[in-house]
């Protein structure tokens, strides 16, 4: 497609709803992790895809990276999320364990983008996280190659079929890398979108355990 083709299609692309629900800013809790879940309920209600689903961004030698995971859970100030400590993002944890995580709910106009400090789990919340998840699943994290180079799909193949032998044969096998993560929250920002551009942004900072909230220019 020409460059100009393409430069019209997306000007002719939607970007909001027809409707967006109203954020009333002064009736917020004090706790954001409070207005995460009714948000995420909303967004549930409102039919949107995966809606668990979320960016993680972390830093690799000074360059961001970024991918799509599933919220695991929200406990006290902790966003969390699984996967394997060898994975490239578990590497860049361990060196730089920050991270940030973006939540886009398009059918309700709607982000949350929080950033904080990551910690590992206990691997006893991990084993418990990596016996919840469906045995292929499971296949395929005790395979713990993710992102190096697949010269041969056959590789893949045999891979998979060895390690789902290795589930049928031992249902309680956990990946010893296999790892669950928790954000602790030191800003969370919550996104309305308006059709007229009068976007509404409200910002929690914590300090210690207190938050402040403050709204933001769009």
């Amino acid at each position: 497609m020409p460059v100009d083709d393409l430069r019209q299609l997306l000007r002719g692309l939607p970007v909001f709803p027809d409707s967006m629900p109203a954020f009333d800013t002064s009736a917020t809790p004090g706790d954001p992790g409070e207005l995460f879940a009714e948000w995420l309920e909303e967004a549930i209600s409102a039919g949107v895809p995966a809606p668990h689903a979320m960016t993680l961004s972390t830093v690799d030698d000074g360059n961001p990276t970024a991918r799509v995971l599933i919220l695991k859970n929200l406990t006290g100030h902790d966003w969390q999320f699984a996967t394997g400590s060898g994975s490239p993002k578990g590497r860049q944890l361990a060196a730089h364990p920050h991270a940030a995580l973006t939540f886009f709910w398009p059918a309700v106009g709607r982000q949350v983008r929080i950033r904080g400090a990551v910690r590992p789990l206990s691997s006893d919340d991990g084993a418990r996280d990596f016996l919840a998840r469906p045995p292929g699943s499971r296949a395929e994290a005790l395979i713990g190659r993710q992102s190096q180079v697949l010269a041969d799909p056959a590789e893949l193949d045999a891979a998979l079929a060895e390690a789902y032998a290795r589930v049928e044969d031992d249902p309680d096998l956990v990946a010893s890398h296999w790892t669950l993560y928790g954000v602790r929250a030191e800003q969370v920002e919550f996104w309305q979108g308006n059709a007229e551009r009068r976007h509404t942004r409200l910002r929690y900072s914590r300090t210690g355990d207190t938050w402040s909230k403050e709204m933001l220019w769009p």
